[in-house]
């Protein structure tokens, strides 16, 4: 059974995590798997490792201390975000084969716009040129998945400059429009949301 789709647009970043939480509180071993496509307007995320050390000059961005694993991080519009609400247990999937596919997900999309990408056995997440592209965080309870990824696509980078991205201290980020292509949130989500669903299908 394919995951159901449902494209967001912009949302609050708080208001989508708690439906999240909701969803996944209430699901069952019926309940069929959902991918949320959004965007956040600006706001850095603390994972349950965050640091708040990692934190410098965050102005008058909000700062949420989130549930998902992982360090800090920024979501802001012209990023893509990608939320996996799935029964890992029924895809016979741990979380590390989890990461894998979203991983693997965005290397192949941004593969079919002629962008080079790789993931990192030392730090969950996809690289271009040691410059970090994507992101993962993700929490599991009752054997099933959500938060997901985000892919930077047409954004301000700037605010990344205000933290240690992910923890890691002059980590460097790019976009996808910073690499010579240029599409729409909506576009370059169809092929990552359709290289997912096509990964968890076989």
């Amino acid at each position: 059974m394919s995951p159901i789709i449902r494209q967001l647009d912009r949302q609050d970043y708080q208001t989508t995590w708690q439906a999240m939480q909701q969803f996944t509180l209430t699901r069952d071993s019926e309940t069929a798997d959902e991918i949320w496509v959004t965007e956040h307007p600006p706001v850095y995320t603390l994972g349950l490792n965050g640091k708040p050390e990692h934190l410098f000059n965050t102005g008058a961005i909000p700062v949420i201390n989130s549930d998902r694993g992982g360090q800090v991080t920024y979501h802001g519009p012209g990023q893509i975000i990608v939320y996996t609400l799935l029964d890992i247990k029924r895809l016979n999937l741990n979380i590390r084969q989890l990461v894998t596919v979203l991983e693997q997900a965005m290397i192949g999309t941004l593969a079919e716009f002629g962008i080079t990408a790789n993931a990192r056995a030392d730090a969950p997440g996809v690289y271009v040129d040691e410059k970090k592209i994507g992101s993962i965080g993700l929490r599991i309870k009752k054997n099933c998945s959500y938060h997901g990824l985000s892919l930077n696509n047409q954004m301000d980078l700037q605010p990344f400059n205000n933290i240690n991205p992910c923890g890691y201290p002059g980590l460097q980020v790019t976009q996808v429009a910073d690499l010579g292509v240029n599409l729409s949130n909506a576009e370059l989500a169809k092929y990552l949301v359709h290289a997912i669903s096509t990964a968890l299908s076989k």
